[in-house]
């Protein structure tokens, strides 16, 4: 599970590197525009919406391009009608792969995901074959080195309602209930803690062991998957040795 960790923090860094390209925040603009339309402009009383805003002001997504994806998302502006699916997979050596996803053509979406996973060894799975394997959770993750006392830390966010808090390559990481994340999230900025990163997401109950040429087919598989412009996210409950998953991110 250790490797999987490590796997949320390599991938913070690649959505700044991507923040970067504009990839990620025409992603996040979908996030913002299907959050507005499904749960109205104002992030007061739409959480989801509060959340996708947040996110895209913490990779520097300008206020206009925000705004905009609101209006998109209430009708107010002209757009695509984009939906949400979730795709469910097996990737090498039988992990599972939830796959989150955004688009305004659906077939042809589920083609161009069916293809993926089958040209980079793994296989598409009906709906329910493998969701049963992932919890909805927050998580959050900051500098260890912002905490003077660790002990005394965690036990204070447990209290204020974060379910599992542990330390690992000098980030701490927080898990929450999804009902108490944005709690958990605001007790952290109003101490002053600086967020390093921050999600709503899909944990596993459980975790499948790969190494060697099987987990370089697998990291493959997720990167190619995340590259895709209408996947939002990806989840899998794959377990790598940090150093192996470091070496297959270089």
């Amino acid at each position: 599970m250790a490797g999987h960790s490590k796997w949320h923090n390599i991938r913070a860094k690649k959505s700044r590197m991507d923040a970067r390209k504009g990839k990620l925040f025409t992603k996040l603009a979908r996030e913002i525009q299907v959050a507005a339309k499904n749960g109205g402009p104002n992030p007061e009383t739409n959480v989801r919406l509060r959340i996708a805003i947040d996110k895209a002001l913490a990779a520097n997504m300008p206020k206009e391009n925000i705004e905009r994806a609101i209006k998109k998302g209430t009708g107010e502006l002209g757009g695509e009608n984009i939906e949400e699916v979730t795709y469910e997979g097996y990737g090498p050596g039988g992990v599972a792969i939830l796959v989150e996803a955004m688009t305004d053509n659906r077939n042809r979406t589920a083609g161009e995901i069916r293809h993926i996973f089958s040209k980079y060894g793994g296989s598409m799975a009906e709906a329910g074959a493998v969701a049963w394997i992932f919890e909805r959770k927050g998580v959050i993750t900051i500098k260890a080195d912002q905490i003077s006392n660790t002990d005394e830390f965690m036990l204070e966010i447990i209290d204020l309602g974060a379910e599992d808090v542990k330390e690992e390559d000098e980030v701490i990481e927080i898990v929450t209930d999804p009902k108490d994340y944005t709690n958990v999230l605001e007790a952290l900025k109003n101490q002053g803690i600086a967020i390093e990163h921050s999600e709503l997401t899909f944990l596993p109950k459980n975790y499948v062991a790969v190494s060697g040429e099987t987990a370089e087919k697998l990291i493959k598989l997720i990167q190619v998957l995340e590259d895709h412009d209408d996947v939002q996210n990806v989840h899998a409950n794959f377990d790598i040795s940090p150093e192996e998953l470091e070496a297959l991110m270089a």
